[in-house]
């Protein structure tokens, strides 16, 4: 099975649109298959794995596949990948835990697309290496640390987005290991221990709250679900959202940035929310540019885009946006899906904290 079929949500994006913004995150693509912020820009794992899903959804299943490649071969003997690259060489050394799980998200999207399992076995020893080498940063109360230094060392701090976003690393990690039959259960513990952080002990992590990811990821990452979920963005909705504009990025500057919007849209529509998912859908549209790329955000006060960049990972975010909202690809519902069960058989008996906060099991 291949890809299928082109998002598009009506009245707002044509698939003709989708595939010219994805054709601009191509563009970008160099020939190592990385996928840089911007052609001559830097290259991060996490960014790049996105842009590459962004790929898949749209269809260009062989740039997507050379993503993927490129991430397989800069893998370190580790299991982790440096922070930062430019032009094919290392410019940060050090490694971001989010960002060595997150290749895991990108193989199960592209293996619910495509239904290749010869890509998911090449790409299993790199997914199972970065996800044995975040779950090794994990502290003893669930949290895991942001990074890892080049030393080896770890920075002895958790990142409440960036641990959403390997919550749900850990889920699509799980469901690889179930289809290729290899059970991880240091990896089924893990998802557990730090769902239950996520939901219970919001002390354990830096405080970020100006930041509106940290409002939205618990819920995209699917650790936060159901009534708690609702409440969540209700209680900060007025402080993010510009009406007819998108999303701040910060609380207290004017200053919409797209690939936020976007991923609000996802967890918005994560929890059902789809009208006001489409609305916001449709707000951030004022950051595309003629060629289909997007610009990262505007500063409405003086309305100037800035910063004055296009980036891949603000058209990957809006294509997955669009294929969640409009259920195209086989791939739609993966964030939608992230708080399925999977893994630890915890039942309403044992889960007293998620279930209550939630309303479903682990």
């Amino acid at each position: 099975m291949r890809a299928a079929g082109v998002p598009s949500v009506p009245n707002v994006l044509s698939e003709s649109q989708v595939r010219q913004t994805a054709r601009s995150i191509a563009a970008a693509q160099e020939s190592s298959g990385a996928l840089p912020w911007f052609p001559g820009g830097h290259t991060d794992p996490w960014d790049h794995v996105e842009s590459a899903m962004a790929l898949t959804a749209a269809g260009l299943i062989d740039e997507a596949e050379g993503a993927y490649e490129w991430s397989r071969r800069t893998q370190r003997s580790d299991g982790s990948w440096p922070m930062k690259f430019r032009d094919g060489a290392v410019e940060n050394h050090d490694s971001d835990s989010n960002f060595c799980a997150y290749l895991a998200v990108g193989v199960w999207h592209h293996y619910l697309i495509t239904g290749d399992r010869d890509f998911v076995d090449a790409l299993w020893p790199s997914v199972q290496g970065g996800l044995d080498f975040v779950v090794d940063m994990q502290s003893s109360s669930g949290e895991i640390w942001w990074a890892r230094g080049e030393n080896g060392q770890d920075c002895p701090e958790a990142l409440l987005t960036g641990n959403s976003s390997i919550h749900h690393s850990l889920h699509c990690g799980l469901l690889l290991a179930r289809l290729v039959d290899d059970p991880q259960p240091e990896w089924e513990f893990a998802k557990y221990t730090l769902g239950h952080a996520i939901r219970q002990h919001p002390e354990a992590f830096a405080i970020k709250d100006e930041y509106s990811m940290d409002w939205y990821y618990p819920i995209l990452g699917g650790a936060v679900r159901g009534e708690v979920a609702s409440d969540r963005i209700a209680s900060r909705w007025d402080d993010f959202v510009v009406e007819g504009l998108g999303i701040r990025c910060v609380d207290h500057r004017p200053w919409v940035t797209g690939a936020e919007t976007c991923e609000l849209v996802l967890a918005l529509d994560a929890i059902g929310e789809h009208s006001r998912a489409l609305a916001q859908f449709a707000a951030m549209q004022h950051l595309r540019d003629p060629d289909g790329s997007y610009w990262t955000g505007l500063v409405y006060s003086d309305g100037k885009r800035w910063p004055v960049e296009q980036t891949t990972w603000t058209g990957g975010a809006m294509i997955l946006a669009a294929d969640a909202l409009s259920r195209t690809t086989p791939g739609h519902g993966i964030f939608r899906d992230a708080a399925l069960p999977v893994g630890l058989p915890i039942g309403l008996d044992r889960c007293g904290d998620y279930c209550h906060a939630s309303g479903s099991p682990v």
